[in-house]
């Protein structure tokens, strides 16, 4: 099948505004904390585990068209208690970022109450998916235009005034790889083209193979870009303490002008990415729902009240920093279950080579357990938690069906 620049186009333009959201937003301000100017080279390391995954869950997609992303993958492929674990680590990993990307959101929007604020866009992105809202190819072109142009004003700003000489430094080189993995959330929108959701027409294979290095490699240039902007202008130590850094890049450089047009595109950018996150945990839990892992009688409904509740508490408990970590490690996680699936693909099914599964899967283990110790912890124990209830649930839809099976009619 051929392609036109035309479809590539049209996908890499679906992708961007799943992809541009927290990580460039608000995830330089905890990276450069661990690492300082490190941070740039770190995101090469992030851009490579991130294709190498994108690969993967393009392949997979395309052999189970009808799976529940990431999850349906596993539980074809690898069993039901690999299946668990990676619904377990997806839904933690989606919630923990819908909770970064709301606190971002309040953080650029509605600084003075950022809590009511992050929990307001949660619930209205809710309600406007509930309401059959989607982001067609002309809504995201949109997006991406506003949030990119916006972007690069704030870059231009923060090279076109020379800084103030920053207190000190932070970070180490030692982190390079725990940073790698915390801006892993700056690309993990690429789902959005590679595993479309139910009733979204797939693209074409011919079009992946080139919009899929172009969005990766797009969102690389703008997350180099934008880091070295609000490093040069911020200092690593000014920027560890930003709970909003590009809106503070923009007042060192002299540009707090452009500081409505920074709010805009974070509140754009917030409901597009917070609309996909949101999305795709529905899916997983829908995914365990139709296999009988969970109760069968929970309405698509309920599944959006729970993913939207988890959200809330998230963002009453977790800071931008932790919200941000958790969500990169256990997603890493996710990716490290998907990638070992897609190893094991037959060769009809699949369009890159097995070695870029593999490598997917030992970048995504070594990304995830290079992260800070309390988020690892934190994933740790909630995918844990979570096999844990899955498991549960099934065990007691199995006893329970049992137990109808045996009971006399009367």
């Amino acid at each position: 099948m051929t392609h036109t620049p035309r479809e590539i186009v049209v996908t890499v333009a679906l992708g961007l505004p799943a992809v541009l959201g927290a990580g460039v937003f608000a995830g330089f301000g905890p990276a450069a904390g661990l690492a300082g100017w490190w941070v740039l080279p770190a995101l090469a390391v992030s851009a490579l585990a991130a294709l190498c995954c994108a690969f993967s869950t393009a392949d997979q997609s395309r052999a189970y068209p009808d799976a529940g992303g990431g999850y349906g993958y596993v539980r074809a492929q690898l069993g039901v208690w690999p299946a668990r674990m990676t619904a377990s680590a997806h839904l933690l990993g989606r919630c923990a970022m819908a909770a970064a990307v709301a606190v971002m959101f309040g953080a650029y929007v509605v600084p003075d109450q950022p809590l009511a604020g992050a929990l307001a866009l949660v619930v209205a992105t809710a309600l406007l998916g509930a309401a059959g809202f989607r982001f067609t190819a002309g809504v995201s072109a949109a997006v991406s235009v506003v949030v990119l142009g916006v972007l690069a004003l704030v870059v231009a700003s923060a090279f076109s005034i020379a800084p103030v000489v920053s207190a000190g430094e932070t970070g180490t080189v030692n982190e390079l790889f725990g940073v790698a993995g915390l801006m892993f959330v700056a690309f993990t929108g690429f789902e959005r083209i590679t595993a479309p959701l139910r009733g979204e027409k797939p693209h074409p294979v011919a079009a992946l193979k080139f919009a899929i290095p172009i969005l990766i490699g797009l969102s690389f240039v703008v997350c180099v870009a934008v880091g070295a902007g609000v490093l040069r202008q911020l200092g690593s130590a000014r920027l560890a303490l930003s709970p909003a850094p590009l809106r503070d890049a923009l007042v060192a450089a002299d540009a707090a002008a452009l500081v409505p047009l920074v709010q805009i595109a974070a509140a754009v950018a917030g409901v597009s990415v917070l609309h996909f996150v949101l999305a795709s945990a529905h899916r997983t839990l829908t995914g365990l729902t139709e296999d009988g892992e969970l109760p069968t009688r929970l309405k698509p409904a309920v599944l959006t009240f729970v993913v939207v509740a988890a959200t809330a508490i998230a963002v009453v408990l977790l800071p931008l920093a932790t919200a941000l970590s958790v969500a990169a490690c256990s997603t890493l996680f996710y990716y490290a279950f998907t990638n070992a699936s897609a190893r094991v693909l037959l060769q009809n099914d699949r369009t890159w080579p097995m070695r870029t599964a593999c490598l997917g899967l030992g970048l995504s283990v070594l990304l995830a357990m290079s992260m800070p110790i309390p988020a690892l912890l934190l994933s740790l124990a909630g995918l844990g938690v979570g096999t844990g209830l899955v498991s549960l649930s099934a065990s007691l839809r199995r006893r329970g069906a049992a137990r109808r099976q045996h009971t006399p009619r009367a």
